[in-house]
Parts: structure tokens; sequence; C-alpha cells
């Protein structure tokens, strides 16, 4: 019978096996070279494991350059909307969505930007961010943005959330 063993589990062998005093008896090399004693080695493979756990759960995370990234494109399309800047608004749209407004509204992307009701309040000071999509909150509604390769660029934005498991309501979506 194999044991697997990990930097932090026990060491621990099955009872049958030779010379195992049951499963509590902890297995000892036959011969050791001088060091830290059995406490020691518990405490580092701790810290270890520890480390390990930390290192992966920072690593899930964005990186803040990302999320700045996402914050300053929310923020620079928020800012042309409450500006009325819809041309350079509509230059901070994702493709799709960009096309997908101009065709709903049969109007050059500008003037059907201003026809929705979008929020014009800054976006907070936090981002979710998974991969190439995130999401960030203003004026109660949510804006989500895309990684392209010129940068991040708005794919929705004046999103409410439609109540239960259902998807955000959104005045501008891309198809």
């Amino acid at each position: 019978m194999a044991v697997t063993v990990s930097p932090c589990e026990d060491h621990r062998v099955p009872e049958n096996a030779p010379g195992a005093g049951g499963l509590m008896e902890r297995r000892q090399p036959v011969t050791r070279a001088p060091g830290p004693g059995p406490a020691l080695r518990r405490g580092a493979a701790s810290a270890l494991c520890a480390g390990v756990v930390g290192a992966l759960l920072t690593g899930c995370g964005a990186s803040s350059a990302r999320v700045n990234g996402v914050l300053d494109a929310g923020r620079a399309f928020q800012r042309a909307v409450a500006g009325g800047a819809f041309a350079a608004a509509c230059d901070l749209l994702a493709p799709g969505t960009r096309e997908q407004l101009e065709e709903d509204a049969r109007v050059p992307c500008d003037k059907a930007l201003a026809g929705r009701q979008l929020p014009t309040a800054r976006p907070g000071d936090s981002a979710e961010v998974y991969g190439r999509q995130a999401a960030i909150s203003a004026g109660g509604q949510k804006l989500f943005l895309s990684q392209f390769k010129g940068g991040w660029k708005v794919v929705a934005a004046g999103c409410t959330p439609s109540g239960g498991d259902k998807p955000y309501r959104c005045a501008v979506k891309g198809g």
C-alpha cells in the first residue's frame, strides 16, 4: 500500500506496515544527520505549507496595474459621459458594443449614447478583475469591461441587477 505524503501532512504509515506500531506512530528514518528536532521540522513544514497557500491565494488576484487599468478606463468613460463628450465615450466602447449600440439605435454611436440613461457618478476605488474581464460599480450600477490589445474597453454600461440569478439589465451592451 502506498502512502502519499506532503509537507502539510503527518508522516504516518498504515497499521499493517512492517514495523508499524499503529497509525499514531511516526516513521523514523534509520539514520539521521544532525539537525533540528522534530518540533522544529514540523514548524518548518507548517511555515512552508502556509507560504505555499499564501502564494496560491495571492497569485489568483489581479495585479494592481491591471486593477488600475480597469479603473482608469471606467473613470475615463464615466467622465466622457458626464461631460457630454459622447464621441470620446464611444472610443472607449468595445467594438462589438459600439456596433450593437449603433445598430439598435440606427444612429451614430455618439447620438445613441446621448439618449441612454447612463450613470455619471465616478466609479469606486475597487474593481473585480477575472482574467480579461472586469466589473466596477458606479452610481449604483455596474460597468463591465474586457481587455483588448489597445487596453480595457467597456462592453456593457448602466447595468442593474435583474434580481435572483438573472443577468444584469444594461443600458448599453454588446451583441
